[in-house]
């Protein structure tokens, strides 16, 4: 029998799912979602869409008069939201085993994630900005390895309430940011506020930006705030993030370029039995990106870490790689694409660390949707390829080979914790498996997507050598409701 607490949960993703489904009955017919600069594309981060320039036209959107309500000659406010919920079902879950404890629970369930997020945008002028974001995350019980994890609820909380300071230098720009704030960089390898999560990361602190030159250069001066599921979400003094993240956006068939500095800290780390104390890092970075040929792009970042663990010092790596190519230009829009993705793992047991750290990343993207891994001591490829049978649909078929960098490392959890140590010895195989991933997007109308997926992790020796070794099976389908 479900608990009260269960029960109020699995009430509200009901509601969700009704309240999203009927939403284009509610709010009009489908219509494609117009590309013009006065209606700027919703983004996970709400507060990078600029509607300054957008003016509600009678017999409009329902929701068009709230996304720029002046209030003054330079004064105005935005209001959005953004409803989403999934139901998922996994066999197999952990490859069968039980929980890093010993405890025993069922590698089979289904149940439902949603969450809301609400935010008001405030301008006041040329140099004041305000922004509020409050957000709930809800689960129906879960009964797999972790049971109701931090990533799956939190309260009515606070997830980004800040103020921004801008002004003009010259020619450059300049934005100083305080408060909890969410951000990611890049292509989110290593910082993310992790969309996939039911939960999204946070920090507390300060941020700036200075655009100068054809550059965007960010500074983060930040402390994580980790998610307490039923009281209010206070700052980690201990988790501390902070450094420059540098952007040159491409011109027209050049390349892109990011460098970026970043160092963090985290208490009480042990990595592969050899590392324990306090942990500080930095990781120094670059990624480039571009076009060739007419129809191809491709992407390569790459970073190397250094700092301290205890007594220990770190030396660390990876090296991530893209390329896609589109066929023709006919309405399938076929495209092919490729990739790899590596990390050191720690190759001797004592002395210094090997094993990179993965930050906060957004590793469900590039490492297979079932999450059974993370950016540590991986070394991993992917093909793919996808189609667009309708201008609002794409279908996309994925095959990951997932192979340990060193033999003498452990197989790392997606959220960079331990899945299974290595074997006295080390591993015979390095082979963790391979995972096969088909997801469909659909844009229903402009303020409703809907997405579903299947996922089969075929397991590897790697994974038999430590224990239970069981195929996973992940089966999900969502909506995302945003006005």
């Amino acid at each position: 029998m479900q608990s009260p607490r269960c029960g109020a949960r699995a009430a509200c993703s009901v509601f969700v799912l009704g309240f999203v489904s009927l939403a284009p009955a509610a709010f009009g017919q489908a219509q494609p979602m117009p590309s013009t600069p006065e209606l700027p594309g919703y983004k996970l981060l709400r507060q990078d869409e600029d509607w300054s320039k957008f003016v509600a036209k009678e017999g409009g959107d329902t929701f068009d008069p709230v996304k720029h309500m002046k209030l003054g000659d330079s004064s105005w406010l935005s209001l959005g939201a953004r409803i989403e919920a999934r139901e998922e079902v996994w066999d197999g879950f952990g490859f069968g085993g039980t929980a890093p404890n010993g405890a025993s629970r069922p590698d089979s369930d289904n149940f439902a994630v949603s969450r809301m997020l609400a935010h008001a945008d405030l301008t006041v002028g040329e140099h004041l900005r305000a922004y509020l974001e409050f957000m709930t995350a809800q689960c129906t019980e879960r009964d797999l390895q972790g049971g109701e994890r931090t990533a799956d609820i939190d309260t009515f909380e606070a997830q980004q309430a800040w103020f921004d300071l801008k002004t003009k230098l010259g020619d450059d720009a300049l934005r100083l940011r305080t408060g909890r704030q969410s951000f990611g960089f890049g292509n989110q390898r290593l910082l993310s506020s992790l969309p996939w999560a039911n939960t999204l990361n946070r920090w507390d602190g300060f941020t700036a930006l200075w655009n100068h030159g054809g550059w965007a250069i960010n500074g983060l001066l930040t402390w994580y705030v980790p998610v307490n599921k039923t009281e209010t979400n206070t700052p980690d003094d201990e988790r501390a993030l902070y450094g420059l993240y540098a952007t040159r956006a491409p011109q027209p068939g050049g390349t892109g370029l990011d460098l970026y500095v970043i160092g963090n800290t985290r208490p009480d780390v042990a990595i592969n039995g050899t590392a324990i104390g306090d942990e500080r890092r930095h990781t120094l970075g670059g990624r480039t990106w571009g076009t060739f040929g007419g129809r191809g792009d491709w992407e390569v970042e790459g970073a190397w870490q250094l700092g301290e663990i205890g007594d220990a010092d770190v030396s660390a790596w990876f090296l991530s790689g893209l390329a896609g190519w589109k066929v023709t230009a006919d309405p399938l829009s076929p495209r092919f694409y490729c990739g790899i993705d590596l990390a050191s793992g720690d190759r001797n047991p004592g002395g210094d660390v090997e094993t990179f750290h993965q930050l906060y990343p957004l590793g469900h993207l590039y490492l297979g949707y079932a999450d059974t891994v993370s950016r540590q001591n991986i070394a991993a490829a992917h093909i793919g390829a996808s189609v667009k049978p309708g201008p609002s649909t794409t279908v996309s078929l994925t095959l990951h080979t997932l192979n340990l960098m060193s033999d003498q490392d452990a197989i790392y959890q997606v959220n960079g914790t331990v899945a299974r140590n290595a074997p006295a010895g080390g591993f015979d195989s390095t082979h963790i498996g391979e995972e096969l991933d088909l997801l469909v997007q659909h844009r229903l109308y402009r303020h409703l997507d809907l997405y579903g997926g299947y996922s089969h992790v075929f397991t590897g020796d790697a994974v038999a050598e430590t224990g239970q070794s069981d195929d996973i099976d992940f089966l999900y389908v969502g909506m995302i409701f945003t006005f």
